[in-house]
């Protein structure tokens, strides 16, 4: 069950902010409704993507209750639950599950800042997993975090506890992903953490994707992955062929500053974030608007469901 929960693609939803960087509900239903639409798998809210680190626990609570409700148990829901203070991501597991609220899993990032040894990030994901009756999905992202957590700590972690039941895989390094996909338990999951390599990690053995970019493009990546799982890897390059440039253009100038400016284009949200993360340059915002603006003139041409 599990393992179908959390198979093909996942959005890291954004948070849309007014001009007043207040978050804005209106919008984050039009982009939920966006997302169903285009058939994703399921949805992950309060993770980068989300600016969950501007959010403060008032607003989190609210953005939680607002995706579950506007969600409806139409496609699993994940929770984004990740900090540098172990005490803290207990305490808010246990709450979160002792509330018994409509999710389906949380997603919990490698402490960062603090850099702890891989002893440190063993004990650290065993008080988050003894304390969740969810299923617990880690996240790496040493970009992010400042430190990796390697194949052999997962592979520890994924035989220890039963309800850590996958790794979404950020660090870029295909030959750590191969180490963990040839000696991880039957039923755990790689999921890929890297819009540009998800075909890729799918081909060696991955069960889908957290992404960014399907944010703004949720029926055509959510098609390109399930392409890819079926084995029909041509007609899945094809759509990743032409959302490349666009997926680039994502991460140019830093997430979510370039999947915000894209929902924007397609006029589903403000182009707002909160500091110290800023909107596009505007070099860069018009040069994804000519990339989208071409994207669809080719869309047509592209081996999706019509």
């Amino acid at each position: 069950m599990v393992k179908t929960l959390f198979q093909g693609t996942g959005v890291a939803i954004v948070t849309p902010f007014r001009e007043d960087e207040s978050v804005d509900f209106v919008s984050m239903g039009k982009v939920i409704e966006h997302l169903i639409k285009g058939n994703v798998d399921y949805i992950v809210t309060l993770g980068t993507t989300g600016e969950s680190v501007t959010l403060n626990t008032d607003e989190k609570i609210a953005v939680l209750n607002f995706v579950i409700e506007a969600v409806n148990g139409r496609v699993p829901v994940v929770m984004g639950i990740g900090s540098n203070n172990t005490h803290d991501v207990v305490r808010t597991v246990k709450r979160i599950c002792d509330e018994n609220l409509s999710f389906e899993g949380i997603l919990s990032v490698s402490p960062y800042y603090n850099k702890p040894s891989q002893e440190g990030i063993y004990q650290h994901f065993k008080k988050v997993a003894s304390e969740s009756n969810l299923p617990v999905i880690l996240y790496n992202v040493p970009g992010r975090t400042g430190g990796n957590i390697t194949a052999d700590t997962t592979l520890r972690l994924a035989a220890d506890f039963k309800n850590i039941v996958a790794i979404k895989e950020a660090s870029g390094d295909l030959n750590q992903v191969n180490h963990i996909l040839k000696n991880k338990p039957r039923d755990f999951m790689v999921i890929s953490g890297d819009d540009q390599l998800t075909l890729p990690l799918i081909a060696l053995g991955a069960s889908g994707v957290i992404s960014v970019s399907a944010n703004a493009f949720p029926a055509e990546f959510s098609e390109m992955v399930r392409l890819a799982l079926k084995g029909k890897f041509k007609k899945a390059q094809a759509i990743q062929n032409a959302l490349l440039d666009i997926m680039d253009a994502h991460f140019a100038e830093g997430n979510p500053a370039g999947v915000k400016a894209s929902l924007a284009i397609k006029k589903l949200i403000d182009n707002t974030l909160r500091l110290p993360l800023c909107p596009l340059s505007p070099p860069m915002f018009d040069k994804l608007k000519a990339l989208i603006k071409e994207f669809d003139s080719v869309k047509k041409n592209l081996p999706l469901p019509q």
